[in-house]
């Protein structure tokens, strides 16, 4: 099932696995994600953890289409059940969230802030998510500015298997906040 919604300047569809490997394979090796922990992966461990996600009921994968090209990758889960399970206690309307740019020779100056807008707005689009949380690296500086920028707040910092993160939340008022104090 492929699903394909608009959300500002950027559609989303469900990612396919298979079809869209060799471009996450890219997008995920890159120096420039080196938080996701990837950048020794072959394209089969690429297809095989997409595969893994598409079965879940509990996580979802989409690609952000910029003028129907894949622009950014989008990755939302239910910390009741993944990522995040006994690590802090969830509350009804939590939905996790994982978001990528890939790199590029062009830079756009406000793209990243722009994908992560729409990545809120896309979760907030949903009546029953009441509160977005993230874990970045604690050391991962540029996306905690981001976070704060659509409305997070840092609570504290917690150990994962493979890092110590910032936990950190935004409800829907803070999102809507600080998309007005933007504007």
């Amino acid at each position: 099932m492929s699903t394909l919604a608009t959300t500002g300047a950027f559609a989303f569809r469900t990612l396919d696995p298979l079809h869209d490997a060799e471009l996450l394979h890219r997008w995920l090796t890159h120096p420039k994600a080196a938080f996701w922990m990837m950048q020794d992966a072959k394209l089969e461990d690429v297809e095989r953890a997409y595969m893994e996600i598409a079965a879940d009921e509990h996580q979802h994968a989409l690609l952000g289409l910029q003028d129907g090209v894949p622009a950014f990758l989008m990755e939302y889960y239910d910390p009741r059940h993944r990522e995040l399970v006994g690590l802090y206690e969830p509350l009804p309307g939590d939905v996790g969230m994982h978001f990528l740019t890939p790199a590029t020779g062009t830079p756009v100056h406000g793209f990243t802030r722009a994908v992560i807008t729409a990545v809120m707005a896309r979760l907030f689009e949903d009546p029953a998510v009441e509160r977005v949380v993230v874990e970045p690296d604690v050391s991962n500086t540029a996306v905690h500015a981001l976070n704060e920028a659509v409305g997070f707040v840092p609570e504290r910092e917690i150990q994962k298997p493979e890092k110590k993160a910032l936990l950190s939340f935004c409800t829907r008022e803070q999102f809507t906040a600080a998309m007005a104090v933007s504007a």
